[in-house]
């Protein structure tokens, strides 16, 4: 059931694996490497393919570099200066040894408890030189650290399914074919958009870019996309565009319900034998159990929609073998829980959940791999040892957890503790681009006494960090690529040496637990190449009897095997819908939960126990609006993955004026005098960015939109921050839970007023090295520390 990339030659069997998809290898005539879309790949991202350019190497992190205030005074020391100190660079033996006496300061001190392994982010595509694995299990390794829980992209959606139908992994994993849509789906209601612009990535690397010949192919046998979003550019290609204003979701999917169960259009038998809870859900959206039936012409007064055209797409929802999708910003705002919840309702109320074509979806095109025919199977993987330390923290609440050490916090049910952070240790991501509220986040930064962080490139986290350690590229190390349903394991070969005194995440953390007398513990006495040929192996004999795998050297010789797609077709609950006793869901009752008594039992008041309108904390029917009346979303970029590569060309390429473009809709720019291509200021309360307007008819009056990503440029490294000028959207979000329940973020819960800018445009600072230390400095800091 494989096959092996035969080879014509060395360059031939030479792969490059990201996130964002495959490329073969081209060598000049001197050997130097250049990167080309793989053949194998019909729309391959154009992301990364620069990333051997002299823009990308010139901000490389290239010597362990110490901010200067913290070698000379310790750890602590002038806080405020991070993120416009100077830096000392230092050789890597006296770095090893810095950084381990002071991971063992602390932990003496004050125990691993009080050390977070912040690893969130995408890290390396490969499995093995992969940074999340390799902190946690260096952090397991010296006893432990207090990790963070679920994920900024879909942590509403993480806590909630579960309860309600399933993990999300297991249902991102799970979701129906695109062939098996095309073949019997009729309708297809995007809740949020399928944009093409999020398909470009997988976690892992993609094979072949597949959803937009998907989409293509759905339409040619005539499937009809409904595209429910404030931007029409949400689905690409032809769909029927309800404009919707955000955070209103649920107000119109109970809308629809209202339509279903009063005439009579809902699939009672469906909700008897396979959910609990339709009784409830029916009281409510009739108005019994509050007074306000959830009439379409009710909805249409919260959402902007015309309550006609609410009970048409009820209507045609009904008469169709339909699929309801929700994109991961939906729940990504102010009670985020009831959007997942709602769409499920809604499905279940149609009644073709675990039927070919129908059914819901909670993550179609935001990554390649949703939705794909090929082999579901866990591939090579690094043991992260056992973590002693049973503290977290919910990733988007790490703010809360820094500015509140011993508060406590509601979470799923249970009660707990901030621990007290005294030492961040981060690789494989970029705080100050995931993170909300950004001027807070300063101001929470400044709390622990030291910030180590892995870094390639001099980033907004790594110049706010007391310890840089320079981490080599994927181009600069071997690995193996692989992801679940992208049907291939790719050999992925160095083909450069690393920059300057660039090191692999595992030859630093080495180095780093040699210095603590954990270093056979941790590497377990194997080379960075013997563990790939030992994960390959394990990964082999375990599904040996599915797959016929070669051995590792015939693999890395061919530099690629490519699995064979399965024959039977993937239905998400398939099992569960032929027999609902036999292949129970692991919910309390076994079956899909409209109406959940063990939420209800929390009594929390911002997650009652059934899909729910709640009004968000900020949105255009507030009173705030009058104030800030613009909604600003923030949506996944065209031109990098998440801030990755953002100071590329490919990158800065889609910028205007140097800054991050802001989508606005002809009547919100004229009403503030703003010209398309026009630097404006982005603000609220929490802060403000400069961007450069576009201005689009495809967009609904009152809605911005700016990219995520763009590295964070504050005017001043200060709480109190008057500007960031790049066009970073997170320096105007709130920082707030999206519940009780999951604690999650709520980025797009955003209220903004947008202004023409006046005066002298600041510069760009973002893509600038930091200031070094002099050579003679550092030769007296360093004969101090030893």
């Amino acid at each position: 059931m494989s096959k092996q990339e035969t080879p014509s030659g060395t360059q031939q069997s030479e792969f490059a694996l990201g996130h964002w998809g495959m490329h073969r290898i081209s060598r000049s005539a001197a050997g130097e490497p250049n990167l080309i879309p793989w053949e194998g790949d019909g729309n391959p991202s154009p992301i990364g393919l620069d990333q051997l350019s002299d823009e990308v190497q010139a901000l490389r992190v290239r010597r362990p570099s110490f901010r200067e205030s913290w070698l000379r005074d310790g750890a602590g020391a002038r806080r405020e200066r991070r993120g416009s100190d100077r830096f000392v660079e230092v050789p890597w033996d006296e770095a090893f040894e810095l950084v381990a006496m002071e991971l063992n300061r602390v932990i003496a001190t004050h125990g691993n408890k009080s050390i977070f392994g912040g690893s969130y982010g995408w890290g390396s595509a490969g499995r093995f030189h992969h940074a999340q694995s390799q902190i946690h299990r260096f952090l397991n390794t010296v006893g432990g650290y207090v990790k963070g829980r679920d994920s900024y992209s879909f942590g509403a959606g993480s806590v909630i399914m579960p309860h309600i139908a399933a993990p999300m992994e297991q249902l991102l994993d799970q979701h129906t074919d695109w062939t098996t849509l095309a073949a019997h789906c009729e309708l297809f209601v995007a809740f949020g958009g399928i944009p093409l612009r999020n398909a470009q990535m997988t976690a892992g690397g993609p094979s072949r870019h597949r959803v937009r010949e998907a989409l293509d192919q759905m339409r040619a046998r005539g499937v009809r996309f409904v595209n429910v979003s404030p931007l029409k550019q949400d689905i690409d290609g032809p769909a029927d565009w309800m404009p919707i204003r955000p955070g209103c979701d649920v107000a119109l999917i109970l809308g629809l319900l209202h339509v279903l169960i009063s005439e009579n259009l809902d699939n009672r038998e469906f909700l008897s034998r396979y959910c609990v809870g339709a009784e409830q859900v029916k009281r409510y959206v009739l108005g019994d159990k509050d007074g306000q039936a959830k009439t379409p012409q009710w909805a249409s007064t919260i959402t902007g929609v015309p309550a006609q055209k609410i009970v048409e797409l009820a209507h045609d929802i009904a008469r169709s073998k339909t699929m309801i999708n929700a994109s991961w910003s939906i729940q990504r705002q102010s009670h985020g829980e009831q959007t997942y919840w709602a769409i499920v309702t809604l499905a279940a109320h149609i009644g073709q959940i675990g039927q070919s074509g129908g059914g819901f979806g909670i993550g179609y095109a935001t990554l390649n791999s949703v939705g794909s025919s090929e082999l579901g199977i866990s591939g090579p993987r690094l043991s992260q040892g056992s973590n002693a330390v049973k503290e977290f923290i919910p990733v988007a609440r790490i703010a809360d957890a820094l500015l509140n050490p011993g508060a406590r916090f509601d979470y799923d049910g249970s009660n707990y503790k901030y621990p007290d952070i005294r030492l961040i240790y981060w690789a494989g991501g970029n705080p100050y681009h995931h993170h909300q509220d950004l001027n807070r986040f300063i101001d929470a930064w400044r709390k622990p006494e030291t910030i180590i962080i892995h870094e390639q490139f001099w980033t907004s986290s790594a110049k706010a960090a007391d310890i840089v350690l320079p981490a080599s590229m994927t181009l600069e190390r071997d690995d193996i690529g692989f992801a679940s349903r992208e049907g291939q394991l790719v050999a992925m070969k160095l083909l450069r040496e690393p920059i300057a005194d660039a090191r692999s995440d595992f030859e630093i953390f080495a180095g780093i637990a040699r210095s603590m007398g954990k270093g056979h513990e941790f590497t377990e006495g194997r080379t960075a190449e013997e563990w790939l040929e030992y994960m390959y192996e394990e990964f082999r004999q375990r599904n040996s009897s599915i797959l016929s795998i070669p051995l590792f050297q015939d693999f890395w010789a061919a530099g690629r095997v490519e699995f064979q797609t399965p024959n039977k077709p993937t239905i998400m609950f398939e099992g569960f819908r032929t027999d609902p006793e036999g292949n129970p869901l692991k919910t309390p009752s076994g079956r899909i939960e409209l109406f959940s008594e063990k939420i209800a039992g929390f009594g929390y008041d911002d997650c009652p126990g059934q899909a729910t309108w709640l009004e968000p904390v900020e949105w255009l029917g507030s009173q705030k609006a009058d104030r800030f009346p613009l909604h600003l979303l923030s949506q996944e970029p065209r031109r990098r993955l998440h801030s990755q590569l953002d100071h590329s060309p490919h990158s800065r390429a889609g910028k205007v004026k140097g800054r991050e473009p802001i989508l606005l809709n002809p009547k919100d720019a004229d009403a503030r005098g703003i010209a398309d291509g026009q630097v404006v200021r982005v603000f609220n309360e929490r802060g403000a960015c400069l961007a450069s307007a576009q201005i689009t008819e495809d967009l609904l009056e009152g809605v911005a939109v700016i990219a995520t990503g763009a590295w964070f440029d504050p005017t001043e490294w200060k709480p109190t921050n008057s500007l960031e000028k790049h066009g970073n959207p997170n320096a105007v979000t709130i920082d707030a839970p999206a519940s009780k329940l999951s604690q999650a973020t709520v980025a797009q819960s955003c209220l903004v007023q947008v202004e023409a800018f006046v005066g002298e445009l600041p510069a760009v600072t973002a893509f600038d090295l930091p200031e070094f230390a002099p050579a003679l400095e550092n030769e007296a800091y360093q004969s101090s520390q030893v």
